[in-house]
């Protein structure tokens, strides 16, 4: 009876904390995503442009195609044209001890692959709009992000900078990413166009890819960016099918101006460019850095590359033109305008009043991106009653676990994971660097810090270190409720633990107090509502493009200057083609560790009333889909009910599911809400390559709803005209 009554209270807790943060916190479901609006517009700018550049000398013109001081863009008082700093990185600003913005600290945000774990699309334009108004404090113009390369595989050093394998799920996310940051008057830049899915010598990189490929898997994402109104794109350090990026006219002009459509500014990834001439006729308008900077030595030895200083003598020579100089400048020039930078200073330090605001957008980011994998008989939440007594060790206790690179923030107010435990469990909570075993053993419950720390430069190995495991194995043997907390920005090996630990709590890389969105989760203040925007494979040999490591090397773990002119081009081949992420387990029928999509709550939500407006589609029609999501369980919790499409019979090879649409909703126990999603041609659709075109065949397509890509709940058959 005791019993009982103490599990009431706790039910009853739980719900009253679940009904107070449902409350204070908006709900996804109503905020409407609009494009951004340049404050001036296009022919405005045009005209202003052609004015500025008709009396610029050839010489000012040539100077303004190459960067300046490794991280501006040059400017000419004469003209009104202000200098615009260029700052990294997509989860926050990272200050350059060097560079003097006037920007005294930055919010170190949950990195972006926790973001997209959210499934919350507000949460990206909130969060992008927070990163933005301290680029604005900074006086920084452009944010060079947000990076958006496919997660192609679990070892790119970079996947932590991304936003994960979906491009249906990544595009919504980047869509609100862009409007968010633009709106504060802050130019976003998509990176890294394209293919640059590894960082395994990215430099000597050649993605060998075909073209359908290229269109339904690693360029939807671009024209979402590019269709919400970025206005800046940057190309990667790869080549693609031969070509480098940034001297690629296929690349620029044709895939990334003509079919998706973008005029804004193009610029270099910080010396990517081999061949000048190249450089300026594939369509790029700015090369960055346009100089040598502390590589002088290096380029030495590799020659004279920069565009900026060999510009007047290719001119001279009639290689280029003086009007291909003139695209060039006039599009920098163009794009500044109309996004108002001209008019108006870039530094706005009012905006150094909103930090508190921001580090409240990164504790919620991370409430709502922290996945639970694993919960053994219900061993989370642990009340904060003093009962169970809790041992906290492991790795990032007392550091904060985050990526490196062009994307590190330092961030400030940071909350280790001892204190936010010890913030809500008070004495119930012991911290222990090294705990002996008799403390391990005499603990109700260890909570288990592992992860890496991962980086641009360098890919990560998708196996633990080996102390790494051996601690999870040994802490597992002397405790059988032990939680992992696992903090990372990808993927890593956990099948070899999985099942000898109670719990497990994707962290991702949580920011300066993501912590405090741990500790509320652990305690039942929060319920867990992340899902995973990635498969995790139990072993990296099941994974699409598990190969791409030349056989006898291995992958290196520190930042090699892959700039060497010895190095040899590597063919990176996508042989797995449209078979990313979970269509490639599903087609290929591998189990992974965990699916895309999967997230535990400690609430349950059922499924039903599946319907469509129309049994037969047409193209060029909508179909209006409905289904009713309920909270069967006792406390209150957020859902994210997503919907996947299969075409029954193709003439082309197609996954056996695709993601199409998704939302996150609040619901209160007992409570139950209709989700309604509307799909178009486009949703039905393959790139035909024969004709160039998205192409809907006649035939059956099943519509499907659940709760992950694995957990499907109901499914209806529809047939396309």
């Amino acid at each position: 009876m005791k019993g009982s009554f103490i599990k009431s209270i706790k039910v009853l807790t739980i719900f009253l904390i679940g009904v107070i943060m449902n409350n204070e916190q908006a709900n996804a479901q109503d905020y409407v995503f609009k494009k951004f609006k340049p404050p001036v517009d296009y022919k405005t700018a045009v005209k202003r442009a052609s004015e500025i550049l008709s009396k610029m000398t050839l010489e000012e013109k040539i100077s303004l195609i190459g960067g300046e001081r490794s991280f501006y863009i040059k400017g000419f008082d004469k003209y009104k044209i202000p200098e615009l700093y260029l700052s990294d990185a997509t989860q926050g600003v990272h200050i350059r001890k060097e560079i003097n913005t006037g920007l005294p600290k930055s919010t170190a945000m949950p990195c972006p692959s926790a973001l997209t774990a959210t499934w919350n699309i507000k949460l990206a334009h909130d969060y992008a709009k927070a990163v933005g108004e301290e680029c604005r404090a900074g006086g920084i113009a452009v944010l060079l992000g947000p990076g958006m390369n496919i997660y192609r595989i679990s070892q790119n050093g970079r996947n932590f900078e991304y936003f994960g394998e979906d491009p249906f799920l990544a595009s919504r996310v980047i869509e609100n990413y862009v409007v968010g940051m633009q709106s504060t008057g802050t130019m976003a830049t998509l990176k890294h166009f394209l293919l640059n899915n590894t960082e395994y010598y990215r430099r000597k990189s050649n993605s060998i890819v075909d073209e359908r490929t290229i269109h339904e898997i690693y360029t939807p994402a671009f024209k979402a960016g590019i269709d919400a109104g970025a206005m800046c794109v940057m190309t990667s350090y790869n080549q693609i099918n031969g070509e480098w990026a940034a001297e690629s006219k296929y690349v620029i002009t044709d895939l990334l101006r003509k079919y998706l459509g973008f005029r804004g500014l193009v610029m270099s990834d910080w010396w990517s460019t081999w061949d000048p001439e190249k450089s300026i006729k594939s369509g790029l308008d700015l090369e960055m850095p346009g100089e040598p900077g502390n590589h002088k030595d290096l380029f030495e030895k590799i020659g004279d590359i920069f565009v900026k200083k060999n510009a007047a003598r290719l001119i001279k020579e009639g290689k280029v033109s003086e009007n291909d100089i003139n695209r060039m400048a006039k599009n920098i020039i163009r794009t500044s305008i109309e996004m108002g930078i001209y008019d108006r200073t870039v530094k706005d330090e009012s905006y150094l009043n909103k930090f508190s605001d921001h580090e409240s957008v990164a504790l919620n980011t991370a409430r709502e991106a922290i996945v639970l994998l694993r919960n053994e008989n219900n061993i989370l939440p642990i009340q904060p009653d003093g009962k169970k007594k809790i041992l906290l060790t492991g790795e990032f206790t007392e550091t904060i676990a985050q990526g490196g690179g062009s994307a590190k923030v330092d961030g400030y107010n940071f909350v280790t994971m001892s204190d936010a435990f010890k913030n809500i469990y008070g004495t119930q909570v012991d911290y222990v660097k090294n705990p002996t075993e008799e403390q391990l053993k005499k603990a109700d419950v260890v909570l288990l810090s592992i992860g890496t720390l991962d980086s641009e430069g360098h890919d990560k190995d998708f196996n633990l270190p080996n102390e790494t495991e051996e601690l999870v194995l040994t802490t597992a043997a002397k405790n059988k409720n032990v939680v992992v907390v696992v903090s990372t920005g990808g993927g890593v090996k956990m099948t070899n633990w999985n099942n000898k630990v109670a719990g497990i709590l994707y962290a991702w890389y949580a920011g300066q107090n993501g912590n405090t969105a741990l500790a509320e989760i652990v305690s039942g203040k929060v319920n867990p509502s992340g899902k995973l925007p990635i498969t995790i494979e139990k072993k990296f040999e099941d994974s699409p493009g598990a190969d791409y490591v030349p056989a006898g090397e291995k992958i290196y773990s520190n930042w090699v200057d892959d700039m060497q002119p010895d190095i040899p081009i590597r063919n990176v081949k996508y042989n797995e083609g449209i078979l990313v992420g979970y269509r490639w387990y599903d087609t290929k029928n591998i189990e992974p560790l965990y699916h895309f999509g999967f997230g535990l709550s400690y609430t349950k939500f059922e499924y039903s009333n599946l319907k469509v407006d129309t049994k037969t589609f047409k193209k060029g029609e909508k179909l209006n889909v409905t289904f009713d999501v309920k909270n069967a369980g006792s406390s209150s919790g957020k859902e994210i009910a997503q919907l996947y499409i299969k075409d029954v019979e193709s003439s082309v090879h197609r996954p056996e599911k695709e993601l199409k649409g998704f939302t996150k909703i609040s619901l209160e126990p007992g409570e139950t809400k209709t989700i309604k999603m509307k799909l178009s041609g486009n949703d039905f659709s393959f790139w035909d390559v024969k004709k160039k075109e998205w192409k809907i065949e006649p035939g059956n397509f099943v519509i499907m709803v659940g709760s992950s890509s694995n957990d499907i709940r109901s499914s209806i058959i529809i047939e396309a005209k």
